[in-house]
């Protein structure tokens, strides 16, 4: 790996790109400013159009990259951390998957507007530094999108090529020994062609001790445009990660509830040093063609191919035989250590293709028709072992523990998992505009799931899927919105009975009003109402099994604002309240907090000598959340936290030197403690200098 560093940090440098000295003082300008969600940005992920966010029926959120990278955001997870509704990496910080909880529920994960992620575990977390922004849509969107979560979905939006050359080349130290090099740059190749390199090369450690999160991640992609009316880019993708899991899975008892040899650190790890690891190599290739019929309709093709490999291997304690007491001695000490391990091979076909037609049935009616198919394939296959052990959890003898000949624990018998999935939905959209004051969308969906377990019995779904919204500006400035929109989730494997799961199904109402006096503000206020039935759960009577609820409902409401205002301040802030319960339970779902708030803040300052200096702060707040569960009916409380973020940068011609900070006080906090046993610590401080030459 460290031999393909040299090359892709060679290939970075030398790649050519002429500049000019009046483009370069464009691009500092641009860069120079964060736009925060203002009322023009558009959003594929809401509508598949370029829909401005005050003309869609529904509250979403739009992060650029210039915001997210300014905020600190190491992962796509962090990218969400101030925008209402959401609890970004909700079990903390973990370099396996990028978690978050929108309305109370798991989101899926898209890219370019094609689902990017199946299965648990079968692949490695996305790079923020490879997309110009993220987006947002909270609650059910299977409409367009397919069979998908209620909660909602976070598009990725790739950086494309550009035929206006502009770069930047940087270079980072930070905290955890974090050693990186970035570049990014694009322009044109040749007439009618644009090409773009992306590259990040990482060598770092982690709060946790013996895991590292190295990366190599480079991404090229060429846009040619023979005419006028077609586009054809390709996207490339290769990363490889070599890491390990920060999340050590600690038992209560130790953590947030006392043990007599003390409180295990933060930086307590529990494993094997040097077998532990959660390493990964990724492939995409990805195809985008946009073509003009005429002067009212216009066709887009995407499809993208995923190969990705994984092996991880883990530890972690036995905390869940006993979860009051998980200590197998009276002086709580020894506790049982578990071994899983596994290798997982993902491939994934995904293809998007819908036709547009822009027509109009009066002079003040205007109609924008998308009609699509889309088709995707998907196939996980994991081989995995498993092992038993003890170790003193207080004086841990790393030498002791069972390396299983650098493979896979084989204690027990190998388990063989082989999964395989397809799904085609026809989809139907129209969004009309009435007097440029009012929009109106209707769409319905019809899918078709057909899924395959090894050792089970084929799986098929159908489900029909509608949505609808209208919002109006009855005044300037000022548009009310309504909306429903609905989902479903085919779900693979089986109950403790034995009986195969029925597919989730859910419904969204959602009513608010956006206020946007100018397109640099945009204020959104949001109450909703979600039901999902057929959830799956524990099983009260069988640990290792479980049930379907009758039903979940997740209710609740949400304001998120962004201004610019005078003296070059910029502000976003967000609250939300949120109810979420199994309906019957009388409690909150488990490590979900019923509010959080966040204010993040810049402003600029110009300074003699061609200096220019920005300063940003930011507060984040989250309540405490509750678990319950057979050992703690009453419940385990996770206590609420407020974090401070900071943003220093300094910009002289083309160079600029930022320095990020999160959690600025090195707060100690815990992220979620589970009644089944187990606690997550949060983000320690973290901060990092940042030099880049921009052109």
């Amino acid at each position: 790996m460290k031999n393909l560093k040299r090359v892709l940090l060679a290939g970075s440098v030398i790649w050519p790109l002429p500049v000019q000295a009046e483009d370069a003082d464009v691009a500092m300008t641009q860069r120079s400013e964060i736009v925060v969600t203002a009322a023009r940005q558009t959003s594929g992920a809401a509508t598949k159009t370029d829909t401005p966010a005050i003309e869609a029926p529904q509250a979403i959120s739009i992060v650029t990259d210039d915001l997210y990278l300014a905020q600190g955001a190491i992962s796509v997870a962090d990218t969400l951390r101030y925008l209402a509704g959401v609890q970004a990496n909700s079990y903390g910080p973990d370099s396996r998957v990028d978690g978050a909880f929108v309305r109370g529920i798991d989101v899926l994960q898209f890219r370019d507007g094609m689902r990017d992620l199946f299965s648990y575990y079968a692949s490695i977390r996305s790079d923020p530094y490879n997309f110009s922004q993220v987006e947002l849509v909270r609650g059910p969107a299977s409409v367009l999108f397919g069979s998908g979560s209620i909660g909602g979905l976070v598009n990725m939006v790739s950086k494309m090529p550009e035929f206006e050359a502009s770069g930047e080349l940087a270079i980072r130290y930070g905290s955890f020994d974090r050693k990186e090099m970035l570049g990014d740059v694009t322009g044109a190749l040749a007439e009618g062609l644009a090409g773009r390199l992306v590259v990040r090369m990482r060598d770092a450690d982690t709060q946790t001790d013996h895991v590292s999160d190295d990366r190599v991640m480079i991404a090229p992609s060429i846009t040619w445009r023979p005419g006028g009316d077609t586009s054809i880019t390709l996207i490339g993708l290769y990363q490889e990660d070599d890491g390990g899991s920060t999340a050590q899975f600690l038992p209560l008892v130790g953590t947030l509830y006392d043990n007599p040899n003390g409180q295990l650190d933060h930086d307590q790890f529990i494993g094997k040093p040097g077998w532990d690891r959660y390493d990964g190599r990724l492939l995409q290739g990805t195809a985008i063609v946009d073509h003009r019929l005429g002067d009212q309709v216009s066709l887009s093709l995407k499809a993208r191919y995923i190969d990705s490999n994984l092996t991880y291997f883990t530890h972690y304690p036995n905390n869940y035989s006993n979860p009051t007491n998980p200590f197998l001695d009276e002086d709580q000490r020894i506790i049982g250590l578990y071994a899983d391990g596994s290798y997982a091979r993902m491939n994934v076909f995904s293809t998007d293709n819908n036709l547009r037609f822009d027509f109009r049935t009066g002079d003040n009616i205007r109609h924008v028709v998308l009609a699509g198919i889309d088709y995707s394939w998907n196939r996980v296959r994991k081989t995995g072992g498993f092992g038993y052990e003890v170790i003193d959890l207080y004086d841990i003898d790393y030498d002791a523990i069972s390396d299983w000949g650098g493979g896979l624990p084989d204690m027990y018998p190998l388990s063989h998992e082989d999964t395989r999935q397809r799904q085609v939905g026809i989809y139907v959209q129209d969004q009309i505009r009435l007097w440029d004051r009012a929009s109106v969308v209707v769409g319905a969906r019809r899918d078709h799931v057909r899924t395959h377990a090894q050792g089970s019995a084929v799986e098929k779904a159908r489900a029909t899927t509608f949505r609808a919204g209208v919002i109006a500006e009855l005044v300037k400035g000022v548009s009310p919105f309504v909306s429903y929109t609905e989902s479903f989730d085919p779900i693979s494997g089986t109950t403790s009975d034995g009986s195969p799961f029925k597919p989730k199904q859910g419904r969204q109402y959602e009513a608010g009003i956006k206020f946007h006096p100018d397109d640099m503000t945009l204020v959104t206020v949001a109450g909703y109402h979600i039901r999902e039935s057929n959830r799956p759960i524990d099983d009260p009577d069988n640990p290792l099994g479980q049930i379907q609820a009758g039903s979940l409902t997740s209710k609740g409401f949400e304001i998120e604002a962004s201004r610019r205002l005078p003296g070059s301040f910029e502000v976003i802030a967000a609250y939300s309240y949120n109810k979420a319960e199994i309906d019957g339970a009388g409690h909150q779902l488990d490590n979900v907090p019923k509010h959080n708030a966040s204010v993040w803040a810049t402003r600029n300052v110009a300074l003699p000598a061609d200096l220019d200096l920005r300063l940003g702060a930011g507060i984040r707040y989250s309540a405490a959340n509750y678990s319950y569960g057979a050992a703690y009916p009453n419940g385990v409380k996770t206590p609420s936290y407020t974090l401070v973020d900071a943003l220093a940068e300094l910009t002289w011609r083309q160079w600029q030197l930022s320095i990020n900070a999160t959690n600025l006080f090195n707060k100690k906090y815990y992220a979620a403690c589970l009644a089944r046993g187990d606690c997550f610590n949060g983000a320690d401080r973290n901060v990092f200098a940042t030099v880049a030459y921009r052109f």
